[in-house]
């Protein structure tokens, strides 16, 4: 099958594309089964499996009858420079692949070029056609937009954290009202899934508005509200009364006031970026070097018996508790810490890096992330 058009090295380029088609059926063969099976609506089919095709690729299933799959992802910088015109060849010849190996329309094929990001640069918007929809996740609903971001709005890594999450709280909630901090909270899906597992209250923290809209939006999608609350009211008795409330905040300036009012939580979910150097910040932030006295600040919010997760999408990265200039939480507050990594590696990742994600604070709740 011919999947290249006249582009240069054309049967170079054909045989990747065959290649790539190959592996999706084989991938798509295995894992919509057990998608079907266990309620993923979105599931990691193609992670740079053959190393001359540098594509990250997500296929989200139809939630309603008159849609089709979306395959939705990116390529990689490559290590050697192609001419634009080599690359859009290259690119369209991927996609026809694509989208005849899964029979879908390659209008359906979506690649965005993924480059290493530093500040706020990530979360900008790349273009404007608002190709959205709603994925299902294990009951819950969630809005993606599959065309304008670098990232979609929800990672599928992290879905069973969002669903450890969900259980956990549904958990403590059965003896006790369970209150949920998220931080740096993106559009916010793991503070739906701690609503969703019955928290009595959930407060969710992200610098971007935009994100914060979104997260309210993801809320709705699940017969919820959420309601937006500026950064100075949140400490109120009026801002901090809703059960729901989405906070424009610098996150590290939040935790210092949470922390002057002794205000607490019995979960918080601290999922940082790498870096950020956003203008609507107080000063710059590396999560390698700054994370331990981000959770040492984080800790002496949790009630007595709570916990706290923290992930860390960064290559290379170690936990360090020990470093004084770091937050040396560890001796400072004794807290049982775990790696749960492996707990939360589901099988659309297995082989694959994920985020490094680790239980800080009180006794494991017990078993692993299940739907």
């Amino acid at each position: 099958m011919n999947y290249a058009r006249n582009p240069p090295n054309s049967a170079k380029t054909e045989a990747q594309a065959e290649m790539l088609a190959n592996r999706l059926i084989k991938r798509r063969k295995h894992l919509g089964k057990w998608a079907c099976r266990t309620g993923a609506g979105v599931y990691r089919l193609y992670d740079r499996d053959i190393p001359e095709i540098p594509l990250i690729l997500d296929l989200y299933e139809p939630s309603r009858a008159q849609e089709s799959p979306i395959l939705a992802g990116a390529i990689y910088k490559r290590p050697y420079e192609k001419d634009d015109a080599e690359e859009a060849a290259w690119l369209g010849a991927m996609r026809e692949a694509a989208a005849a190996a899964l029979n879908i329309n390659p209008e359906n094929v979506i690649l965005r070029e993924r480059k290493k990001q530093r500040g706020s640069s990530q979360y900008g918007r790349l273009a404007d056609k608002a190709l959205r929809r709603e994925v299902c996740e294990y009951g819950l609903r969630y809005r993606v937009n599959l065309s304008d971001y670098l990232d979609t709005g929800l990672f599928p890594d992290r879905r069973l954290l969002r669903a450890l999450v969900r259980r956990e709280t549904a958990s403590r909630s059965e003896t006790a009202s369970c209150n949920v901090l998220n931080l740096f909270c993106y559009t916010a899906s793991l503070s739906v899934a701690a609503a969703a597992g019955g928290a009595a209250k959930v407060d969710s923290v992200d610098i971007s508005n935009t994100y914060l809209d979104w997260a309210r939006d993801n809320f709705a999608l699940n017969g919820m509200e959420a309601v937006l609350v500026k950064e100075g009211e949140f400490f109120t008795r009026a801002g901090s009364a809703a059960p729901f409330s989405l906070i424009r905040s610098d996150a590290l300036q939040f935790i210092e006031e949470a922390r002057r009012r002794s205000v607490r939580w019995d979960m918080i979910l601290l999922d940082p970026p790498a870096f950020s150097n956003s203008k609507k910040m107080r000063d710059d932030f590396d999560l390698k070097r700054d994370h331990g006295a981000l959770i040492a600040k984080c800790l002496p919010l949790l009630n007595p018996g709570g916990v706290l997760y923290f992930s860390a999408n960064v290559k290379g990265f170690t936990l360090d508790t020990e470093t004084p200039e770091r937050g040396h939480f560890r001796r400072k507050l004794s807290p049982a810490i775990t790696n749960i990594t492996e707990q939360l590696r589901d099988e659309d990742f297995k082989g694959r890096r994920i985020p490094e994600t680790w239980r800080i604070g009180s006794s494991p709740c017990g078993g692993s992330g299940t739907k």
